[in-house]
């Protein structure tokens, strides 16, 4: 059965490999991450015409209470940070000299950025635990989907630009490559690639309202 995922019922992957990933999510024996009515969060907080800006993840968080259905976001309970969200943050505020108060990046996705991991569950402890699982065909056929449309593309890490090499089609984009945000990697690049301003200011030459980076949730707002 396809999932409610409003604008993306079209893709090819639910009928051509959501009953496999189903089957193999059914059957596994491990704590599944995030809890399933979270894995979809990313697209249906979205339709791919409400997508401005695309950042690409890898996998959820494997720590259970962390994952929450949006790449790289974290339950606003959550401390410390995850060590890459806490990299983010740093990247933020040395290029905008602000950041959310907690690593809840659901005001971003009220703003139309998508926070897209490229496998959607993860065994609770086993990082990559699901990257071979089937999820990739859904992520490029969303990534081929939302460049239908001008977008910005933030693409951390290798995995994420080759996935964006392939699957992004030509049109007036701004793609932003560097290193992933973590630790292993932050200070090969990404630290000072001040993606957030570069992002705004392209939003604006468009003629768009900028995204605030630093925006935080209503105190009353419900998961999505």
């Amino acid at each position: 059965m396809t999932p409610e995922v409003p604008g993306w019922e079209a893709l090819p992957f639910w009928r051509d490999g959501w009953p496999a990933v189903e089957a193999a999510l059914a059957a596994e024996e491990r704590q599944i991450l995030p809890p399933e009515p979270r894995i979809f969060a990313a697209l249906q907080a979205l339709r791919p015409e409400e997508v401005r800006v695309l950042i690409l993840g890898q996998d959820p968080y494997p720590t259970p209470g962390h994952a929450h259905g949006h790449a790289f976001s974290v339950e606003p309970d959550v401390r410390p940070l995850p060590r890459s969200l806490s990299n983010i943050f740093k990247e933020l505020e040395a290029d905008v000299q602000a950041a959310p108060p907690t690593g809840d990046l659901r005001p971003w996705v009220a703003q139309g950025v998508m926070l897209l991991n490229t496998a959607l569950t993860v065994p609770a402890g086993t990082t990559g635990g699901h990257t071979r699982l089937g999820w990739l065909p859904l992520v490029r056929q969303v990534v081929t989907e939302v460049s239908l449309r001008p977008t910005a593309f933030l693409l951390w890490g290798k995995p994420a630009q080759a996935l964006g090499a392939a699957c992004i089609r030509p049109g007036a984009h701004l793609i932003l490559e560097s290193p992933h945000p973590s630790p292993l990697s932050a200070r090969r690049g990404f630290f000072g690639s001040r993606p957030f301003s570069r992002v705004n200011a392209w939003l604006e030459a468009r003629g768009e309202a900028p995204i605030d980076w630093a925006g935080a949730l209503p105190s009353a707002a419900s998961p999505e």
